[in-house]
């Protein structure tokens, strides 16, 4: 993986790019100037930063074989790094030309000027009617960045994900249906032998599992306002509480190896490929990688609750406002609504940007095509829980180690979250 632009920066840049990005209520948003949807003959390179496995190396080789006088140079990071760094890269004098973007933790780029405000790009291209509605609400903000859903845009969705169970077949007959029946799995598997959930509680994979729990116990009008930031929002909800509380039953149960909070996501996702559990709570952008190893005895499906919901969010796209090229920029991000790359996007396990294309899918793909749509179809996505601060990401990460351990309680859990919510939000 290459993360040349994670290099140490000089003192006096970081101190710079700190001082710029804790601005969050006294800059103004950037916006590009000579919009065009025609671009350049001339030879040019732009370098674009981003995280993980989506499918965005052959994202870049498609759209190069349509534009060969455009190369883009791919820098790839693991996320955790990612959203520590991400800042003071794109506050650095040579930022990435794109950076896939974090709502929670890129949020405070937005009044510093450091992306640009793709709005006069939305209305040259008709983003509006080309991207899906929901898609594009939680890439929105508010000038100083404290409420998603309202004024500029500064990220285009490159693909689109949604969190779910996997299950091994060899070791769990058929899905549950209910949250009781995967309860009563849980157990069942637990007496046979096998650890019933992979968690990796070392990153994010521990917060996911309460993540959707509290999708499917808590009221989702009320969660929803909290990530975007409604003022008066809580996280300190029955729902939320009944969620922390279930998972920190389920690891006195035994129900998650008693070393979670040392795992990282990719080993829980290995131990679970090799059969050491029956379940793994994460999302489509793993459907790639475990597909390869588990073939079809790998099967998927929602966590069920009352209604369908899901946390779900696109992997998205900004444009530095210090790019000299956002022009070709913008056309990547065009690019992304394209036929041939809703392909791409469902061939490597992430739903597409145009859902109106409906690739055939067979195996885990077509259970996660049929979750997603299932949820789409009764509005229930739902934003991940870190887009609601900016420090967001290490208040759940730590949180849940300390429900899995015992040491936190629910009550302090989301006293801590909300806490972090009204530092940034008040």
């Amino acid at each position: 993986m290459r993360d040349k632009f994670f290099r140490p920066l000089a003192a006096t840049i970081a101190v710079a790019a700190l001082a710029a990005c804790a601005d969050t209520s006294g800059g103004k948003p950037a916006a590009p100037s000579d919009v065009s949807t025609t671009l350049t003959s001339d030879q040019v390179t732009l370098t674009l930063a981003y995280t993980d496995d989506p499918p965005t190396k052959a994202l870049i080789d498609a759209f190069h074989a349509q534009h060969p006088n455009i190369t883009i140079t791919g820098q790839q990071t693991p996320f955790s790094d990612y959203v520590k760094s991400i800042k003071l890269s794109m506050a650095s004098p040579t930022p990435p030309d794109i950076a896939e973007y974090n709502p929670g933790a890129m949020r405070s780029l937005v009044p510093a000027g450091l992306v640009y405000d793709l709005s006069p790009y939305e209305k040259a291209y008709g983003w509006s009617s080309g991207f899906p509605a929901s898609s594009l609400e939680v890439l929105k903000s508010d000038a100083s960045a404290k409420q998603y859903g309202t004024g500029g845009l500064y990220a285009v969705p490159g693909a689109l994900s949604v969190l779910g169970v996997y299950y091994n077949k060899s070791l769990v007959a058929k899905p549950p249906t209910t949250l009781d029946q995967f309860e009563q799995s849980l157990a069942a598997v637990k007496r046979a032998g096998t650890t019933p959930l992979s968690v990796g509680g070392l990153q994010v994979g521990g917060f996911q599992v309460w993540n959707a729990l509290t999708n499917v116990l808590g009221d989702e009008q009320q969660y929803r306002d909290w990530v975007y930031g409604k003022p008066g929002s809580t996280i300190v909800t029955d729902g939320a509480r009944t969620a922390a509380q279930k998972l920190a039953d389920w690891s006195a149960a035994g129900y998650v190896p008693a070393s979670a909070n040392a795992t990282a996501d990719s080993d829980a996702q290995a131990n679970f490929v090799q059969g050491k559990s029956a379940y793994l709570i994460t999302g489509n952008w793993a459907a790639g990688a475990i597909a390869k190893e588990m073939g079809d005895k790998v099967g998927f499906f929602l966590l069920p609750g009352a209604s369908a919901v899901a946390s779900g969010a696109s992997v998205a796209y900004s444009i530095s406002a210090k790019t000299k090229h956002p022009n070709e920029a913008a056309a990547f991000l065009d690019f992304m609504r394209s036929e041939q790359a809703a392909t791409i996007q469902f061939d490597t396990g992430f739903m597409p940007v145009d859902n109106t294309v409906q690739p055939k899918a067979t195996g885990v793909l077509a259970d996660i095509a049929g979750g997603f749509k299932t949820v789409v179809d009764d509005n229930g996505i739902v934003p991940f829980p870190d887009f609601a601060s900016p420090n967001m990401i290490d208040r759940l990460t730590a949180g849940v180690q300390g429900l899995l351990s015992r040491k936190t309680t629910p009550d302090q859990f989301l006293a801590d979250l909300q806490e972090s919510w009204t530092q940034y939000h008040a």
